[in-house]
This record gives structure tokens, sequence and C-alpha cells, in this order.
């Protein structure tokens, strides 16, 4: 499970770079478009699940901005590493 966590981190980080490189310097086309689309899409996403991790983890968890911000940029793979996290503790 923890590669599959990684992994999915991994794929989640060049996924946002590409959304990124896609601001400095547009794709051609519809395909620029779309990237734009996918990240305001992306961004409302995350941070309604930072809402979600706020939550369901401020009482289990010492939160600190690095975690709120790990859980910003990595979404449902974060969530489910500080799962595992909480479920260990139990």
């Amino acid at each position: 499970m923890s590669l599959l966590i990684n992994m999915g981190k991994a794929i989640t980080l060049i996924a946002w770079l590409m959304m990124a490189y896609n601001l400095v310097m547009p794709f051609a086309g519809n395909i620029g478009i779309i990237l734009n689309i996918l990240l305001g899409i992306t961004c409302l996403m995350h941070c309604f699940q930072v809402a979600i991790f706020h939550m369901l983890f401020k009482n289990l968890l010492t939160l600190r901005k690095q975690d709120y911000l790990q859980v910003f940029i990595f979404g449902v793979f974060s969530l489910l590493s500080y799962r595992r996290q909480v479920l260990a503790q139990a």
C-alpha cells in the first residue's frame, strides 16, 4: 500500500508541475485551455480535501502548516498516509 501511495504522490506532483508550467509557458491550442481549467478544478478539490483533513484529524494528530500543504499538494494520497498514521496509533 505504501508503494501505491508514493506512486500516486509522484503522479500528482507531475500533474501539478505540468499545470504550473502551462501557466508560465502555455501549450498551444485546446490543451493549454484544458490544463488551465483542470488547474482550477484541482485547486478547488484540494482545498476541499484540506478542509476534510482539518475536520477529521485536528483532534487525532498535532497538525502543522506543512501537513496542510502536503494535503493540498498530494490530495487523497496524503489523506491515506495520515489515515495510516492514525490507525497505527490506535
